[in-house]
């Protein structure tokens, strides 16, 4: 898939990233997410840094800094505000069409741009999850956005699980979504919930 066609899939899932970043409440941040290593303060503070300051600056080919790598965001009571506008700077970067052109260098290994954008829309997305997941609410991915994802997932696994980003794949029913087999595949359990500390709130 090009740069063409993967645009508008990012912009989708920055969209969506943003949205479930408004619902996170400061109290949740302490609790548990379904990534074992991270809490939801964690996990939101490398949400926030990599698929949106790093998704910027990959299509810039810069390197993050060293205040960025270190900040957490959460500590500024209007992060979700400042993460969704970096995400429109982020999503309007690759909207240049030579930040899909040639490699990126990742710290001493190069790939190609468009690998590149496609591991950052999986990052979006199935961290995306994670957050909501981790917050007691759901997030719609639609079958287009979660087939990228799940290339994504089973082109990389191996790496994924090498580096310990990925648990171990998680047996699903026949009849499992697209997104379902996404999640699964990358060692989540579509079914895991919080407790009921981080539950949404009644309506």
């Amino acid at each position: 898939m090009n740069g063409h066609a993967l645009h508008p899939l990012l912009a989708r899932a920055a969209t969506e990233a943003a949205r479930l970043a408004h619902g996170v409440r400061p109290e949740q941040l302490e609790g548990p997410t379904p990534c074992a290593e991270f809490d939801t303060r964690a996990l939101v503070n490398h949400w926030v840094l990599y698929t949106s300051h790093g998704l910027e600056h990959r299509a810039r080919r810069e390197p993050l800094p060293p205040e960025l790598t270190d900040r957490d965001f959460t500590a500024d009571p209007a992060w979700a505000d400042a993460y969704a506008a970096q995400l429109d700077r982020a999503v309007a970067a690759w909207a240049d069409p030579a930040a899909w052109e040639g490699d990126i260098d990742l710290g001493g290994t190069a790939m190609p741009a468009t690998a590149v954008a496609r591991m950052l829309i999986k990052e979006l997305v199935v961290h995306g999850w994670d957050v909501a997941r981790a917050t007691g609410r759901r997030t719609e991915v639609a079958d287009d956005l979660a087939a990228a994802v799940l290339g994504v997932v089973e082109e990389y696994a191996g790496i994924y699980r090498q580096y310990g980003g990925f648990a171990d794949p998680v047996p699903l029913p026949a009849d499992a979504s697209l997104f379902e087999r996404t999640l699964a595949a990358s060692g989540r359990d579509p079914l895991w919930t919080p407790g009921p500390a981080n539950a949404a709130p009644s309506a």
